[in-house]
């Protein structure tokens, strides 16, 4: 499926620079400053945060909640979101002593499941720390993800998150799960798109069945 994506594996870069990869809490940081709003909003308020006051979780912890709102302001929600990001600091400070090493150092599905007992972490979140950082065989799944895993018919409509992690972890070779989650992201922005897909340019096409059912008709 890789190969009849027409995405040279060159093209993909790392969304998150390395910097956040190598500490758990900055990449959960940055993972919740992404909800509900584009790329480029979320990167602003992660760089903005970065640089008045750092993301990590002892400079989360010591930051006024008012002043952690302000930086992240271009992330949309942003009162909502520093208090998650308060919530999750105190979390990880009183369950883990301040460090996720511990956790992440478990059994796949235990850490997950430790994952998913803190503030402001779903599904999503959880395995991206997995899959990015613990380096674990996990699929997270992005809405990009979900509208093309269910436009090719691979899953139902109503699949959930669950479902399709579990229907792509079983397509895809599990040491090819990290660049597999990269090129569907960049193949959902540039062709499976959710307003005006590229259907006659999509390399997909002839196997799509929400092509067929007459789904992907030019929108105006």
């Amino acid at each position: 499926m890789l190969h009849a994506l027409d995405i040279d594996k060159r093209d993909i870069v790392l969304d998150m620079p390395s910097d956040i990869i190598d500490d758990p809490f900055s990449l959960l940081v940055a993972v919740i400053l992404s909800q509900n709003t584009s790329d480029r909003n979320s990167w602003r308020a992660f760089r903005r945060l970065s640089s008045k006051m750092g993301t990590t979780l002892e400079a989360i912890s010591s930051t006024p909640e008012h002043e952690i709102e302000e930086a992240i302001r271009p992330a949309g929600l942003h009162r909502v979101k520093a208090k998650k990001l308060r919530a999750l600091a105190e979390a990880v400070s009183t369950n883990y002593h301040g460090r996720l090493d511990s956790l992440l150092s478990k059994p796949t599905a235990e850490a997950r499941e430790g994952l998913l007992s803190l503030p402001a972490v779903g599904p999503k979140t959880a395995d991206i720390l997995l899959l990015f950082y613990a380096k674990r065989r996990v699929f997270p799944i992005d809405t990009h993800i979900s509208r093309i895993s269910k436009r090719l018919g691979l899953v139902g409509e109503e699949a959930g998150y669950e479902e399709i992690r579990r229907r792509l972890e079983g397509i895809f070779d599990p040491d090819d799960y990290l660049i597999a989650h990269k090129v569907l992201i960049k193949f959902g922005r540039r062709y499976c798109r959710a307003r005006n897909p590229l259907c006659e340019e999509c390399p997909l096409r002839d196997i799509c069945k929400w092509r067929a059912g007459g789904g992907g008709r030019t929108i105006n």
